[in-house]
């Protein structure tokens, strides 16, 4: 399994923030967590927590982006008192935590779960201040290096955005990666001796890191990392150097009407050996003397009949390219040579495509668009909404970096009217919104995109940061103590010496507790998929132990065996409870929805 990224937009037409608006709302912070006094197991007041976290919240929309970056490369010392102000409230948030704990057993399960909501929320805040908009800054100083313009800041915010979010989809697969950059209004002369001499030296044919063309005008620079044995986030480190030391790819963003789009994979080989000649992303060339329009692609799935196509159309692709992948952006432009619209070309090509798969292209024609499509089992990508660009990942958690809002692209779903399963899409970077973005279904049938497509994401980065732990498993299990005990805050009590539940209505309302009391519920089924479906046969098992000797019977079992084979027509007598996780949950609530519809009338979770 593997993750693509993508970053394409337009210039900012925001201005910088000022040092004064940064500190204005610091100053905000600080007085309502001020608030909060010492000691008070009852808690902070709501409303200042509320009143903090809106400001972080301000903040943190006000220094995103370009202008966001460069007002804290401009001013070092905003960053510095950003970056103290942001531990003191740290350890405000954790003496909250530890008051909330102590005083736990003071609040009703709503009104604590009320406060441990409030609190997440300014969690989620402080790290998207403290960690997101600080790195970034951070991040894109080291590959800038001194006295970085406008436009090359903000390119390399994209390129910050593209490393960042692959960093989080190592969780796909990191036995390679690359990230390709496609500059245009760059003001280099390229037929000039000194620039000419430097891409001839980068004019590797397997298109490995540091590889550069110049089609149609643009710059095309590819930086690659490849390794069977290795640890988290090695890949990114190397993409990181080999940008920082490339003064061409410096010397084009020091134009200021340069502008970058950005294709970023993470790889987990499946076809085709580790190597960086088969990491993504891939170019179209072939070895023949006509090299065709110019496309980048990067791909997630298999293309299952690429054997097939490379023999049909005489694919001359390099033996040293062994991947099934490199066959799409050379279809991509053998269509785009046969004319018409790039979409339609590109539309094209990928219906001939057999498999589940994703994929993203660049086409040089077109430098500041993106065409995506998903087709297949599984398969899905989020345009992110930013407020200058597009961000496009194989997960949620590699867009919320930067926007929480996003357009889910599903490759199952039916689309238009003979019901074709998957979507095509094209993101005009100059555009804005949802205004910029056209879909259409593989047979050609134009699918709008609305307002009610818009979906907000429940997670942040602060999800799925490993820390210092270097493998996500260790962070698990380090961790599992301390989120149990937050799990049951306030939920488990004493009551005459003996250790009991304590849930409210919102958790395990009346209907259900009535219901299991004079049995019309007879069975509890537990229900998931995956690592959900495991944790989902320890519930199971509680709650047959915690039952025993009731006749209720108690069943763990895949949500797609039920949805496929267990539903009866009447489950009213049914209490289902789904366990899902990211990566699961459309089975799961697949399944929900069939029970629902089988009698079902309220759902507890």
């Amino acid at each position: 399994m593997c993750g693509i990224i993508a970053v394409v937009g337009r210039r900012s037409g925001r201005t910088p923030p000022t040092p004064a608006q940064v500190r204005a709302l610091l100053a905000s912070v600080a007085v309502a967590l001020g608030e909060t006094g010492e000691g008070a197991t009852d808690g902070p007041p709501p409303s200042a927590v509320e009143e903090a976290t809106t400001a972080l919240e301000a903040l943190d929309a006000l220094l995103r982006g370009g202008p966001g970056v460069h007002c804290l490369l401009t001013h070092p010392e905003v960053a510095e008192e950003l970056a103290g102000a942001a531990g003191d409230i740290d350890d405000v948030v954790r003496r909250l935590d530890a008051e909330l704990d102590a005083g736990a057993a003071l609040l009703s399960g709503r009104a604590l779960e009320a406060r441990s909501v409030a609190l997440v929320r300014l969690k989620d805040a402080l790290w998207a201040v403290g960690r997101d908009r600080l790195g970034a800054a951070r991040a894109v100083a080291d590959l800038a290096g001194p006295d970085a313009g406008p436009a090359a800041v903000e390119g390399l915010v994209a390129v910050e955005v593209a490393l960042a979010a692959l960093d989080r989809l190592e969780v796909r697969g990191r036995d390679s990666a690359g990230i390709h950059l496609l500059v245009d209004g760059h003001g280099l002369d390229l037929h000039a001796p000194d620039v000419a001499s430097l891409v001839a030296a980068r004019s590797d044919p397997l298109f490995t890191s540091g590889a550069v063309r110049t089609p149609e005008g643009c710059l095309s620079l590819v930086y690659k990392a490849a390794a069977e044995i290795g640890e988290l986030g090695d890949n990114s480190a190397a993409l990181r150097r080999a940008l920082r030391d490339d003064a061409l790819l410096h010397r084009a963003l020091a134009s200021p009407t340069a502008q970058v789009t950005v294709l970023g994979h993470t790889r987990w080989a499946s076809v085709g050996i580790v190597s960086q000649a088969n990491a993504h992303p891939l170019n179209h060339e072939e070895q023949r003397a006509d090299k065709g329009p110019y496309v980048t692609a990067a791909v997630n799935g298999d293309v299952d009949n690429h054997a097939a196509l490379r023999r049909a159309h005489a694919l001359a692709i390099p033996v040293e390219i062994t991947c099934d992948s490199k066959v799409v952006p050379a279809l991509v432009s053998r269509q785009l040579a046969g004319g018409g619209a790039p979409e339609d070309a590109f539309r094209r090509a990928v219906a001939d495509l057999e498999g589940s798969m994703a994929v993203a292209a660049n086409l040089a024609t077109t430098p500041r668009r993106l065409c995506l499509a998903v087709r297949g089992s599984g398969q899905a990508l989020y345009v992110g909404l930013a407020d200058d660009s597009y961000v496009v990942a194989s997960e949620p958690y590699g867009v919320v970096g930067e926007t929480r809002r996003y357009v889910r692209l599903d490759g199952e779903a039916p689309h238009g009217p003979a019901g074709v399963r998957g979507q095509v899409v094209v993101l005009d970077g100059d555009g804005a919104g949802l205004a910029g973005i056209r879909r259409w279904s593989y047979d050609g049938s134009v699918l709008p995109v609305g307002a009610d497509d818009v979906q907000v994401a429940e997670i942040t980065t602060r999800d799925i940061d490993r820390g210092e732990h270097p493998h996500f498993l260790l962070k698990e299990l380090f961790e599992a103590p301390r989120s149990l005990a937050r799990t049951v805050r306030g939920r488990i009590e004493e009551v005459d010496g003996r250790v009991a539940v304590a849930l409210d209505d919102d958790v395990l309302p009346e209907a259900v507790r009535k219901g299991l009391a004079n049995k019309t519920l007879r069975r509890v089924l537990v229900i998931g998929q995956g690592t959900a479906a495991v944790a989902g046969q320890s519930v199971a098992a509680a709650v047959r132990a915690a039952c025993a000797p009731s006749p209720l019977q108690v069943e763990a079992v895949l949500a797609t065996e039920l949805s496929g084979f267990g539903l009866d027509d009447d489950m009213s007598d049914a209490l289902v409870v789904a366990v899902s996780q990211s990566g699961t949950t459309t089975d799961t609530n697949r399944t929900v929805d069939l029970v629902r519809a089988r009698g079902r009338r309220w759902w507890p979770s």
